[in-house]
């Protein structure tokens, strides 16, 4: 069905659009551990691009998706009531300094994370302004969506953490935190929408969160506390930790962008039309 009163699932975003919020929350995330990490030359920098092109490859999806791509430029027009434009506006300034951070401009790496998390609210922001969508609509995906783009982008740090060696213990600690919150959010989330969404909604939604629970949570969080006994065991950076560290991110990375896939493409139902009662033919009213 794609028009009537029953809910229908939205046609207009599909993976293109989903691309955005998958990679760019992720590359966020990346960009902030990499600040925190200070995990300095020429390993900084090449974790600075990477969070950079992620961010980039989501915004291109997102131009792709465009109905008319020339006219990409029009969504700056609209800051004072759009999210997507401050997104827009947000990476216009996140790019430049990224960038100077990755030559290694003096505390420029600083303002790219402060960017970065800037640019993961707009995302999330971006959804709950979708008033027609009761699943996107949610107050509670605020949290949810910025949960989930910088335990990912955590994921991927611990993930390169065999080639760059700066996952110390506190940084495994953060990610375990933020894997920890991801969770709760996402079931203050869905406890919440279960009184607003259509099963079909609630069902895609919770087949993507069983991975995530299993996978990309407790297994995770059993990896990073492996990780961090290693750790202090075999020493900072021992062959052991870096590769739990590494599982554990992976497994919080790829569930994470599973669940936004599917919040963007499956359970993207609209809430259909809000009539109390029908016409029917013969019936008085």
């Amino acid at each position: 069905m794609s028009f009537g009163p029953k809910p229908w699932q939205q046609a207009h975003w599909d993976w293109r659009a989903a691309g955005n919020f998958m990679c760019g929350g992720a590359g966020a995330g990346l960009i902030v551990f990499t600040a925190l990490a200070r995990a300095g030359a020429p390993a900084e920098a090449l974790l600075l691009l990477a969070g950079l092109a992620l961010v980039g490859l989501g915004l291109l999806c997102v131009w792709l998706e465009i109905g008319r791509p020339m006219r990409a430029l029009h969504v700056f027009f609209n800051p004072r009531t759009s999210w997507m434009t401050r997104e827009g506006f947000v990476a216009v300034l996140l790019f430049p300094a990224g960038l100077a951070a990755a030559a290694g401009v003096p505390g420029l790496v600083w303002v790219a994370a402060a960017l970065a998390l800037v640019f993961v609210y707009c995302q999330a922001r971006i959804l709950k302004a979708a008033r027609g969508i009761p699943a996107w609509r949610e107050p509670l995906i605020v949290p949810l969506v910025i949960a989930t783009g910088l335990a990912e982008g955590g994921g991927l740090f611990l993930l390169s953490a065999p080639l760059h060696r700066a996952a110390g213990p506190w940084l495994v600690l953060l990610f375990a935190v933020l894997v920890l919150a991801r969770w709760l959010a996402w079931n203050a989330y869905r406890r919440r929408l279960a009184a607003s969404a259509v099963a079909r909604a609630l069902a895609a939604l919770d087949a993507a969160a069983r991975p995530m629970r299993w996978a990309g949570t407790l297994a995770a969080l059993v990896l990073a506390a492996l990780a961090l006994v290693l750790g202090f065991a075999a020493g900072s950076g021992g062959a052991a930790a870096l590769i739990a560290a590494a599982l554990a991110g992976a497994g919080a990375s790829l569930t994470g962008a599973w669940l936004k896939y599917t919040l963007i493409t499956r359970a993207a139902f609209n809430q259909g039309f809000a009539l109390s009662k029908l016409p029917v033919r013969g019936v008085r009213p």
